[in-house]
């Protein structure tokens, strides 16, 4: 099982949010996506620490605090382990962007993130994420490719 974070850093002035497109690494299963920015914890993380370190690493941004919008389990994500990601935004941060070891960084505005090529539940769960409330989903995919979701708003 592996536990990861997602976070959406979010500039409300210019209705965009930072996007990376995973190009760099190799041996990348997300290779070729834009995803917002994440990763696995560390030992002894929570999940809101992990996802204010992993916004630092993968952009140099410091954010304040997230806000935690959803959890989704992707069952045998990568055909190996079942996935546990935590979803969050951020509003409040500070900084200068980095050259992202992960991939190149982007600001993308709201209305044409779900035009990039996401993964397809990635299409789904985004509109969720600027919604008020929690949301707890369940994403299948069947090698890479999305097969269907249920989902329970709170």
């Amino acid at each position: 099982m592996k536990l990861a974070t997602l976070c959406y850093v979010i500039d409300k002035k210019t209705d965009s949010t930072l996007m990376i497109h995973r190009v760099k690494k190799q041996n990348d299963y997300h290779e070729g996506k834009w995803n917002g920015l994440g990763g696995k914890f560390e030992l002894g993380e929570s999940p809101e620490e992990c996802a204010i370190r992993e916004i630092e690493e993968e952009c140099g941004l410091k954010v304040k605090s997230v806000i935690m919008k959803g959890f989704i389990t992707f069952p045998m994500f990568d055909g190996k382990e079942d996935w546990y990601v935590f979803l969050f935004t951020a509003y409040d941060f500070e900084g200068d962007l980095i050259d992202s070891p992960e991939g190149n960084i982007a600001w993308i505005k709201n209305d044409k993130l779900t035009e990039l090529n996401l993964w397809d539940g990635d299409k789904i769960f985004i509109p969720w994420l600027y919604k008020d409330g929690f949301f707890s989903a369940k994403f299948n995919y069947e090698n890479g490719k999305y097969v269907s979701h249920d989902v329970s708003f709170y």
